[in-house]
């Protein structure tokens, strides 16, 4: 065998044996952690962010769901702290920057979910999927624009991490009147 060929046989055994997980190796052992450069924690801080308590379900079901290493997260809405919420159609009476804004604000309150689940952010790996429904005048088509406030605000928080694939679609309402309403799927180091 040439030196490629065993490489890349190297490469294709330590993916079997680590199930395809991201991981690096350090000092010979197989780690499955974060860099020590990494961490949420303190991004949110720079950026002046208050986690807020958790919103409770209003119906028979749980803010999130851990299976293995990915946690599923309940579609949450842009609720404040007081219990408000930015309600309305977006191209019928807000706009496109009041829905980006209350899209970052949903990314905050689900921050604070996944923050309840884990008592770490540090332990995301990754952001893997958002749907993002934007509650939408039936002429409206920048539903992107909107949720481009989750993204974004994803993205400051995790790094490359934070990018995600995504759909952002319009809906004729949602409960409660709120402007949008997202949900995610994540990735998460083992503890």
């Amino acid at each position: 065998m040439n030196k490629i060929t065993a490489v890349i046989s190297s490469i294709i055994l330590l993916m079997i044996l680590t199930g395809c997980k991201s991981t690096h190796v350090n000092g010979g052992q197989v780690v499955d952690a974060p860099e020590a450069s990494y961490n949420p924690e303190l991004k949110l801080k720079q950026l002046n962010i208050t986690l807020p308590t958790p919103p409770s379900p209003v119906a028979n079901y749980v803010n999130g769901v851990q299976t293995g290493n990915l946690i599923f997260l309940a579609g949450k809405g842009p609720r404040y702290a007081d219990g408000t919420e930015i309600t309305g159609k977006i191209g019928g009476g807000l706009t496109i920057k009041q829905g980006y804004e209350g899209a970052r604000l949903t990314a905050i309150n689900q921050l604070s979910v996944l923050k309840a689940m884990l008592g770490d952010l540090n332990r995301v790996k990754r952001i893997v999927k958002v749907l993002g429904m934007v509650n939408s005048d039936p002429n409206f088509i920048d539903q992107p624009k909107v949720i481009n406030g989750f993204s974004d605000l994803m993205v400051e928080v995790f790094g490359d991490r934070g990018r995600h694939a995504r759909a952002a679609i319009g809906v004729a309402s949602l409960p409660r009147g709120q402007a949008v309403e997202i949900e995610l799927v994540v990735e998460i180091y083992p503890e």
